[in-house]
């Protein structure tokens, strides 16, 4: 099993030269998440991005990054707001593996149990009950991508 981070609200921490939350190009918070219970899993930064700002040529590089490992359970840690976009592409072009797309609507760094809880939910799914296809796994629910979005209103993820 493989971890890639492509960056997201969960990632982003705040940046005292420019103000404003940033996409650190790093694997800190999933790497303390890690280590906070003891779990030695691989972790490889792909793009870095906060969702918004990714396109089909990001899109493509995790395509590449999820072709190159020979792991069957991946765990893609990436933005909210368009997850389901880059689940669906994904899943056009990867079969055969167990892919569970996960993030935070709030950065790990500013309150750590939504990623905490997104993340093990994540890794739980790809562990323990893998089976071919891209998932989504947010907010205590875990189904295939085309199953589940976010509710803009309400801030979370439910079930279509």
């Amino acid at each position: 099993m493989i971890i890639l981070n492509s960056g997201g609200t969960f990632n982003k921490r705040y940046d005292p030269i420019c103000g404003k939350l940033v996409v650190p190009k790093d694997n800190k918070a999933i790497e303390e998440i890690l280590d906070s219970i003891n779990l030695p899993l691989p972790v490889r930064g792909v793009i870095y991005k906060d969702s918004l700002d990714m396109n089909d040529a990001d899109r493509d590089e995790l395509v590449r990054a999820i072709e190159e490992t020979s792991a069957k359970r991946i765990v893609i840690v990436h933005g909210t707001d368009t997850m389901d976009v880059s689940a669906a592409y994904v899943a056009k072009h990867i079969k055969n593996r167990c892919i569970v797309f996960t993030g935070a609507m709030v950065p790990y760094s500013i309150d750590k149990s939504e990623a905490s809880a997104n993340l093990m939910l994540a890794i739980a799914k790809a562990l323990h009950f893998p089976s071919e296809g891209v998932y989504i796994a947010m907010h205590g629910i875990v189904e295939e991508h085309t199953k589940i979005h976010k509710d803009r209103k309400r801030g979370v993820f439910c079930r279509r």
